[in-house]
């Protein structure tokens, strides 16, 4: 039994006694001793792939907070890098691919790896955390969606105008579905594994979605990951399944129509929104603007305090920021944030029963 479940208690719209909180990138450089452990690491890489140093960044923001979840320190790209695709992390430009996928035979010479082999020490890293962690908050296990995993592997590295993957979309859209099955079974494979490991939710991060127009964001995105929530809960119908496309405020009803328990949102629409076009079918996860990190306390406790105001006396909240914290934030900025959802304790903003929907 965990001992603080505010998180899996919000993911089904059950009341608590507060807004739970967690931050994307919860562990990370903003933080002095994340930076230590990965100088220590030696690289990004070394730093995902040692279970017993991922265990430590993971845990350093829930010593340092007192968050209400854990989430697995690790990378969306480790199922690509497992394919053999040369992933590395080169300073000031991010991940690059050695072997893009750029051609028919690329993409035909893929297979999913095991995750209980190629990435066994993002397992150990699971086990590990949640032994650690002494069911004392839950753990969040993740992957990148399918649609954003093969930007990058067809890109070859971060793009802004996504000029290769497009192209495969459009001029080669079976190629496009090929190499979409294969990344959607190496996920579900992945998120499985992750459950067994000991995992007390998932989340599947769509960070490239909102690039494509609505036709093709239902196909090439939201479908993967619909055939992903489904494999998950046909074997455990009880875990806890959020999805986050960054920019998908277009599609909200059709991301909560996939059987998952929440929808992720970034920071464009009002809560209050959000929560009147959704909030009925799933928990709604977000959404400060993460800038509003690198203000003063002041405005830190007014921008918070507003947006929980805004999502108001309803089930069903997740309190995150719209996307990853940044690594110019300060910790006590971090900390800011933190005490201000906390405060909203008792209030009895999240015991009403929502009516409304």
């Amino acid at each position: 039994m965990i001992q603080n479940d505010r998180l899996l208690k919000a993911l089904r719209r059950e009341p608590v006694d507060r807004a739970p909180i967690w931050v994307m990138r919860q562990a990370g450089r903003y933080l002095p001793e994340y930076r230590a452990t990965r100088q220590k690491a030696g690289s990004f890489m070394a730093l995902c792939q040692n279970p017993e140093l991922a265990c430590e960044v993971t845990l350093q923001p829930i010593e340092r907070y007192g968050l209400d979840a854990a989430i697995l320190f690790s990378d969306i790209l480790t199922i690509p890098d497992a394919m053999g695709l040369g992933l590395q992390f080169v300073e000031g430009e991010g991940p690059q691919f050695a072997h893009p996928v750029r051609s028919q035979a690329d993409i035909r010479a893929l297979s999913v790896p095991d995750p209980n082999e190629a990435l066994r020490y993002v397992m150990d890293a699971v086990s590990l955390i949640k032994k650690s962690l002494n069911n004392s908050i839950p753990l969040i296990g993740f992957a990148g969606s399918p649609w954003t995993l093969a930007t990058y592997m067809v890109e070859g590295q971060a793009s802004k105008q996504f000029h290769h993957i497009k192209h495969l979309c459009y001029q080669y859209p079976q190629l496009m579905q090929m190499l979409l099955d294969t990344l959607t079974q190496a996920v579900s494979q992945y998120l499985l594994a992750q459950i067994e490991s000991g995992v007390d939710a998932l989340m599947v991060f769509d960070s490239w979605g909102g690039i494509l127009p609505t036709t093709a964001y239902l196909t090439y995105s939201l479908q993967p990951m619909q055939r992903i929530v489904q494999d998950i809960k046909a074997k455990h119908p009880n875990m806890p399944v959020i999805l986050f496309t960054k920019g998908g405020s277009a599609w909200l009803e059709h991301i909560a129509a996939t059987g998952c328990d929440g929808v992720g949102v970034d920071w464009i629409l009002p809560m209050s929104q959000v929560r009147e076009r959704i909030g009925g079918q799933v928990a709604i996860q977000g959404n400060l603007d993460p800038a509003v990190l690198l203000c003063d306390e002041a405005t830190i406790i007014a921008e918070t305090q507003a947006l929980l105001d805004d999502f108001g006396n309803h089930p069903g909240h997740i309190f995150n920021l719209g996307h990853g914290i940044t690594p110019d934030v300060k910790p006590e900025a971090m900390a800011a944030l933190v005490e201000t959802v906390k405060s909203s304790v008792n209030d009895n903003r999240f015991f009403a029963v929502d009516q409304s929907n």
